[in-house]
């Protein structure tokens, strides 16, 4: 379910920017969600592959700035392979990965982010009702 959240929000923070920005064009958002599935899939297969060579690279001291960089060439690769999406320069691609990021951060932390955060949170009460109980 937060997959397909996920490409929604990456296809709305494509097509709101489309309107902001002139080097962004975007067709219809019917290619803003293929975009934003094209993204995911390269993220998770070409991106994962070279965000962990260069972290290792770099230690994994610049993780995030890595994986803006990553995202922002795996939207240019998109860029490359759709005929009704154009990103014209590199710039306008880190500026989509980063609004792209904080708007899914935002959403999941509205949502209430991590349940298994929310788990270890809860389990000092359900002890402390144990012990009381017995």
């Amino acid at each position: 379910m937060e997959f397909i959240i996920n490409l929604f929000i990456t296809a709305g923070v494509i097509l709101i920017l489309a309107y902001a920005m002139s080097s962004v064009h975007v067709k219809s958002f019917w290619t803003a969600l293929w975009v934003a599935f094209l993204i995911a899939i390269f993220n998770a297969t070409i991106g994962w592959l070279l965000g962990g060579l260069l972290n290792l690279v770099t230690f994994f001291l610049l993780e995030a700035i890595i994986s803006i960089f990553v995202v922002s060439l795996m939207i240019k690769l998109v860029d490359m392979l759709v005929g009704n999406f154009k990103v014209d320069g590199f710039l306008p691609a880190v500026i989509i990965a980063i609004a792209t990021a904080i708007a899914i951060a935002a959403v999941s932390w509205l949502r209430g982010g991590n349940e298994e955060y929310t788990k270890l949170d809860q389990a000092p009460e359900q002890t402390e009702i144990m012990m009381a109980a017995k």
